[in-house]
């Protein structure tokens, strides 16, 4: 069974005390972080000791990424991170067409260098925007896959199935890259309205058993529980744990 991860970024609406003892409660023992929890990194380091949490992998904005690498670096070192994905583009961000994505690709190769010379795994963490056809079948994450082998993959499931694709011949097409896989589920037509259509895991219409298989023939060793607007993160959390596990 892979190591399975927490992303923070679906209890960013409660207290990071609160989130980790829940956490560490409900039988988590690693969580991923994001942007919004690096501020005060002696508070959360005390945070992650106390309930016996470690942070094995973080979210980075690309402009951070970009700009001051030795500054991920030295999170991701001071939290014993094994990767780090940079995890979006705004609509405004976004190139159009084939030729502005693989320019970008190849400014995301150049960006991991630093990181990967630091030891640290890097890559790309997708939506849906990313398997939208720029033409001829050519996909955005086509494009970051193909620009080196030492680009990985974060991919995300529930925005895979989101963009229309075969979530699993999606995990065949990029075995080779894929390095940590988003487990989120997506709820039944008509429900989880007031949670952007998504699902605590297990508990939606994703059928995950083909899913894990694929991920296990590829060899992905993590799994991170992901729900991008929980109402209730600790029904979502221990839930969403207990399916997990049980795949």
């Amino acid at each position: 069974m892979p190591a399975i991860s927490y992303q923070m970024y679906g209890s960013r609406n409660w207290a990071l005390p609160e989130t980790f003892a829940m956490l560490s409660a409900a039988g988590f023992t690693e969580v991923e972080g994001y942007g919004g929890i690096y501020g005060d990194l002696d508070g959360l380091q005390a945070c992650l000791h106390e309930n016996k949490l470690r942070m094995t992998t973080g979210h980075f904005d690309l402009s951070v990424i970009v700009n001051d690498p030795q500054r991920v670096i030295d999170v991701a070192n001071r939290f014993g991170m094994e990767a780090v994905f940079a995890p979006y583009l705004t609509d405004d961000a976004r190139p159009s067409d084939l030729a502005g994505w693989q320019a970008f690709a190849n400014d995301l190769v150049e960006a991991g260098k630093p990181l990967q010379a630091a030891g640290l795994t890097f890559g790309w963490h997708n939506h849906d925007f990313e398997l939208l056809d720029l033409g001829a079948g050519v996909t955005a994450l086509d494009v970051i896959a193909q620009a080196s082998p030492d680009l990985k993959l974060e991919l995300d499931i529930g925005w895979v199935i989101r963009a229309g694709q075969d979530p699993v011949a999606t995990i065949h097409k990029y075995a080779n890259q894929i390095s940590v896989a988003h487990i989120k589920d997506i709820a039944a037509q008509g429900a989880g309205l007031d949670e952007d259509g998504w699902s605590d895991v297990g508990h939606g219409v994703v059928d995950w058993a083909p899913i894990h298989a694929a991920l296990q023939a590829a060899g992905v060793g993590r799994y991170v529980i992901e729900h991008d607007n929980p109402n209730d993160h600790h029904r979502f959390a221990t839930r969403s744990l207990d399916s997990v596990t049980a795949l």
